[in-house]
């Protein structure tokens, strides 16, 4: 269990500090005062390709440890679908939550004492009533987009599915989905990315983090429940793992521990 807490936390941070990271450095263009050229922006494309690159490489990376799920929303699914005990599962939360402070955190820290601007002016957090969408839109957008990326991780992971692709179905999933979530309301589907720069924005990030957190599990409940619905009994597994791959099983806190590959799951 730790090195599988361990994993979910690295994995969180990463998600958050590179991902929404090059929100912040990077998603508005700016100007070079020393030579007065523009500095091209990496926009709404570019942020969005960066989240699913980086859960590619979270998948690959740690999966075969946590089953890489660094998103609470993917792991209640994974209770709801039976697929992970409730005190695992709350525990994985748990860190999740925490890796995400510790990448907003730093983000915040190059902000205020490392000369970096934020061109998003809210450290990447989510928001609603923002000229773009409205409280209702923003909380039946993220339960859709959670949903939808959600069920993709579920359907891919499935024993017949193609478990050496399932991290890059995954990770271009993500970026589609934030190629429609970040104009309207930054692309929450995930509470522990919200929760992380809410805390350090503060003001108006956290009078809105409410919807953030909720509308996301629930979408996590409802594609558990749709993949119940629709997966034959005989195709449902109890792996864990969002990469096709089974976690390292630890029996203790020794070194010893076994890997059980799904690949014909």
């Amino acid at each position: 269990m730790p090195r599988k807490l361990l994993a979910e936390f690295l994995g969180t941070f990463f998600l958050v500090f590179v991902a929404v990271g090059s929100a912040v450095a990077g998603i508005a263009a700016t100007r070079d005062d020393t030579s007065q050229f523009v500095i091209p922006a990496a926009g709404v494309v570019g942020v969005a390709l960066t989240f699913g690159f980086v859960l590619v490489m979270a998948v690959y990376a740690i999966g075969h440890i946590s089953g890489c799920h660094i998103n609470p929303a993917v792991t209640i699914a994974m209770m709801v679908g039976r697929k992970m005990p409730l005190v695992e599962g709350l525990a994985y939360m748990g860190v999740q939550v925490l890796g995400a402070i510790a990448g907003a955190g730093l983000l915040k820290f190059l902000v205020t004492t490392g000369g970096v601007t934020d061109k998003t002016g809210a450290l990447g957090s989510n928001a609603y009533d923002n000229g773009a969408i409205n409280l209702t839109g923003a909380l039946v957008l993220e339960i859709v987009l959670t949903a939808i990326f959600v069920l993709v991780i579920l359907f891919v992971t499935d024993k017949v599915a193609t478990p050496a692709f399932a991290g890059i179905a995954i990770g271009f999933s993500l970026a589609a989905i934030h190629m429609v979530g970040i104009p309207l309301d930054g692309t929450s589907v995930n509470p522990a990315r919200s929760i992380g720069p809410a805390l350090f924005a503060g003001g108006t990030a956290l009078s809105q983090l409410w919807l953030f957190i909720v509308a996301p599990l629930i979408g996590g409940v409802i594609a558990a429940l749709i993949w119940r619905g629709m997966t034959p009994k005989e195709l449902e597994t109890d792996d864990t793992s969002i990469d096709g791959v089974a976690d390292l099983r630890d029996d203790s806190d020794t070194e010893a521990s076994t890997a059980s590959v799904t690949a014909t799951r």
